[in-house]
């Protein structure tokens, strides 16, 4: 449960300001995406392409859209090439959850989760779980019925899986100054199962659908270059022990990196796809050859229903639709930063004497990707280390998947959140969405943040100000 900062800080609440030691690195007011970044306002400013693509490439970039914009049909069909969803589903198209390529939100009381997934899974029931597990080719151990993804959609004649709830409790956390804080705890129901009772012991993990900008340059980042980060043992006794996630791909078929995601499972922008494609909207590729999507071998009426796969590849999503919305993925563009000031440049300082920044890490250059010369030898500032971290027990799921730990998660990059109001119309944040501003989000932080959330909550109200305004600049 989370502790109040007042009462982990309480003993200090006579500290004044945080002082600002260090002038800020002038080179951290360039655009977060380097050369590829553009200047771009209002509600599209996260569905613009790289600033850097040819204008052949360009037009790759808008079928990629098209395609990341389809909203697909069941089979059969005479829309051959917009046919299969589902049978059970998430959501009908890209965009359907990432609405204007931005940050998806928990569900509204009575609304259907649609930009919002569940994560399923129970404990290893005998020794081929265990080994399973242990191989690290299954991140988890699905629920014999339900899988590992909670579908809450069913084509005509498949009823959903079930239907998602959540109720919030607040409570109030006082700060330094006598600002007040409601913070606002979420309590998720899984309701109506419409195949059965799930196995005893389900471990359940709600995720809001995170923005899409970057992806394409944080893959583009040397794998030596984020694991350099890594202190899994906290050597250096900061209290920070960042650890790096290594996950098996379906697209190389070797073990690589994982850097996408909440739990960092996806190594390559063409898995993390192909598995949405899968996993959301019941679409095969050539890394998810089923046509039934999720359904499990339990779900025999959702196995033998009609799929929209064509020859030659029979998958319902062939390499060029595939490799068109990965293109569209990696290349929409970070956009520049907002006003720079005196105050900004206050609460960049605080920023990183907060300890915000032993995580958040504020820049890396990307190398030299092989057929993608637009992100090649970028200075980007992302604020990721893409790296897992123990975030305590009030943001734990008690959900382990594949590296990480039921109270670790991949940290997420910060550049382009002051534009979610914006871009998403609302200011949900953290992975279930519970935080309705950047400072609830800050103050929801544990384990390894800690001491830097506790920093924040006694700063004075200037220093407070000065810190989420330097954020809201990203």
């Amino acid at each position: 449960m989370l502790r109040p900062p007042v009462l982990a800080v309480g003993a200090l609440m006579l500290c004044g300001a945080i002082a600002a030691k260090d002038a800020p690195d002038p080179s951290e007011r360039l655009p977060g995406g380097g050369a590829t970044s553009l200047h771009a306002t209002g509600v599209t400013a996260f569905s613009q392409s790289s600033a850097t693509l040819s204008f052949e490439r360009q037009l790759n970039f808008k079928v990629g859209d098209g395609v990341f914009r389809r909203l697909w049909v069941s089979a059969p069909s005479s829309t051959h090439s917009a046919d299969g969803l589902g049978p059970l589903f998430n959501a009908r198209g890209c965009q359907s959850c990432h609405v204007r390529d931005g940050r998806g939100r928990p569900p509204e009381p009575g609304e259907a989760a649609s930009s919002l997934l569940v994560r399923l899974s129970v404990p290893p029931r005998d020794d081929a779980d265990r080994a399973l597990l242990a191989s690290g080719r299954a991140p988890a151990i699905g629920d014999p019925t339900y899988g590992v993804q909670l579908q809450t959609f069913g084509i005509q004649g498949h009823p959903a899986e079930a239907r998602v709830a959540v109720t919030w409790t607040e409570e109030t956390v006082t700060l330094y100054g006598g600002d007040t804080v409601q913070l606002r705890r979420p309590a998720w129901r899984i309701e109506d199962w419409a195949y059965g009772p799930p196995l005893p012991g389900l471990m359940l993990s709600p995720r809001v659908a995170p923005p899409m900008i970057g992806l394409g340059l944080l893959e583009a980042i040397p794998a030596g270059e984020i694991t350099a980060g890594a202190d899994p043992d906290d050597r250096d006794r900061d209290g920070i022990s960042g650890r790096a996630a290594t996950v098996w791909s379906g697209e190389t078929g070797t073990w690589m990196l994982g850097r996408f995601g909440w739990k960092a499972l996806a190594p390559t922008m063409t898995d993390q796809v192909a598995d949405a494609f899968a996993a959301d909207m019941g679409l095969s590729t050539r890394l998810h050859p089923g046509g039934y999507g999720e359904c499990t071998p339990a779900q025999t009426v959702c196995r033998s229903a009609p799929d929209g796969s064509d020859a030659p590849e029979e998958v319902e999503v062939p390499d060029r639709l595939l490799d068109l919305v990965v293109f569209y993925a990696r290349n929409l563009a970070v956009p520049t930063r907002g006003p720079e000031n005196p105050q900004t440049d206050h609460g960049r300082a605080l920023f990183r004497d907060a300890g915000c920044a032993a995580c958040h890490r504020p820049s890396f250059v990307t190398g030299q990707p092989p057929d993608r010369p637009e992100h090649a030898s970028q200075r980007i500032w992302p604020y990721t280390d893409l790296l897992l971290h123990d975030m305590g027990e009030g943001l734990a799921d008690h959900r382990p998947e594949g590296a990480a730990t039921g109270v670790e998660w991949r940290t997420p990059p910060l550049w382009g959140i002051g534009r979610t109001k914006t871009v998403s119309g609302h200011t949900q944040l953290l992975h279930d969405g519970r935080a309705r501003t950047l400072l609830e989000a800050i103050l929801w932080h544990g384990g390894e943040a800690s001491r830097a959330r506790d920093v924040v909550a006694r700063m004075s109200p200037a220093d407070r100000a000065a810190l989420l305004a330097f954020l809201e600049s990203l």
